[in-house]
């Protein structure tokens, strides 16, 4: 298929992935934003859950150990991790990104009931849009200030039944998308497939959270197994060297999320001094009960919770010109996930559910090559458009 769009870095295909997949191998990282099949805002194009089918050609395009991570619903992510592990890949931790500017989508059962009545209910109060969060009076997607509409009516119930039934919603806040993370099966062990096709786990230094300095220790004892009871015991470590930042996690946040985790923890501490003694048995690397060690692998630094996980950045230059796509992930996310999965040869990430580019544009910006494929032809235009632009405003990894 000849693609839509192509330069030095970034191919773009309009048409259906399950055209254009068979026509790809050898990628390193798949990365997509699929249809949750919630029908959001009416949308034909959120009807389902992509199948096994689709997965199966996902399959094929990549290289033995590859990672997939696949953005999910939370009513229907069942069905995409089943469809995924059915087609071949290995399911290996999912990822949790919390945000706090979600918008509860719920159906106010007190005016279901006037409205079911024909009564008509008196308006109390006039509210902007930026109100609507702390009112809880939502009708649904695209009504009583949800979708930042700017001011909205709060009325009062009209019957009885409707004052009984007052407060009473159909949804939650939405605040948090899981992120499937599965891995093509290797060939033989994460080593020997690394040395054989270039890919083999995480780029966990590349993706560390914050710039905090933590000593980096080694022992002078060796683990024998995975089962610590069978381990040589340690019985002394070392430093070695200054690693930055924290070993990533499966949670990611985003701005409100963090500002938010943080008015509720406060200020904590990190956990174990530099000089700090703790048993052994009771921290990694450590065997032997009975006696201490100096804990060299933790922080001594305080703060709000979130700086435990990545906290990603939405900037206004998102979206650029034209676009209208209604599901756009901040592209500071999608840049963490493609240097967290990227390989030492840097390689290639295919979205085959593309949507406006984000998850391309990203990849480019972390020294990847991108390939997009998108089946609506507007989209793949909102795509190119930026590409061509270059209006994503991402900051250095």
């Amino acid at each position: 298929m000849t693609p839509y769009y192509s330069d030095e870095w970034i191919t773009i295909y309009n048409g259906d992935c399950r055209d254009v997949l068979p026509e790809l191998s050898g990628i390193e990282t798949c990365i997509t934003d699929p249809p949750y099949g919630l029908a959001f805002m009416g949308k034909d194009w959120d009807h389902g859950v992509p199948g096994v089918e689709f997965w199966r050609l996902v399959f094929g395009a990549l290289l033995p150990g590859a990672s997939c991570l696949a953005f999910g619903g939370t009513r229907t992510h069942h069905r995409l991790m089943c469809a995924i592990e059915d087609a071949g890949f290995e399911l290996r931790d999912c990822l949790m990104w919390l945000y706090g500017s979600g918008f509860p989508k719920s159906h106010d059962v007190s005016k279901g009931i006037d409205r079911a009545a024909g009564a008509e209910r008196e308006v109390v109060e006039r509210r902007s849009g930026a109100q609507a969060e702390s009112t809880g009076r939502y009708e649904g997607w695209g009504n009583d200030g949800g979708d930042g509409v700017s001011e909205f009516d709060i009325t009062a119930p009209a019957t009885e039944a409707a004052i009984q039934w007052q407060g009473w919603g159909t949804a939650l806040k939405p605040a948090w998308e899981p992120i499937v993370m599965a891995m093509k099966p290797l060939v033989g062990t994460f080593a020997r497939n690394g040395l054989r096709y270039g890919v083999a786990g995480l780029n966990v230094d590349g993706a560390r959270v914050g710039k905090e300095e933590m000593a980096v220790t080694e022992s002078d004892g060796t683990y024998l197994s995975g089962n610590r009871a069978m381990a040589a015991p340690n019985t002394g470590r070392r430093e070695v060297g200054v690693r930055v930042g924290r070993w990533p996690a499966n949670v990611v946040l985003d701005e409100d999320a963090a500002r938010q985790l943080d008015e509720q923890s406060g200020v904590i501490g990190g956990g174990n001094r530099r000089d700090d003694v703790r048993p052994r048995n009771k921290g990694w690397c450590n065997s032997s009960p009975g006696e201490g060690v100096t804990a060299t692998d933790n922080y001594g630094d305080s703060g709000g919770a979130s700086r435990f996980f990545y906290t990603a950045k939405a900037s206004a230059s998102d979206r650029g010109e034209n676009n209208d796509h209604p599901t756009v992930k901040p592209s500071d996310l999608m840049k963490w996930l493609s240097v967290l999965t990227k390989t030492p040869a840097a390689g290639t990430v295919l979205d085959p559910f593309m949507g406006s580019g984000t998850t391309i544009f990203a990849a480019k910006e972390t020294g990847r090559r991108a390939i997009g494929i998108e089946l609506d032809e507007r989209y793949c235009e909102v795509a190119a458009s930026r590409c061509a632009q270059g209006v994503l405003d991402l900051v250095g990894a």
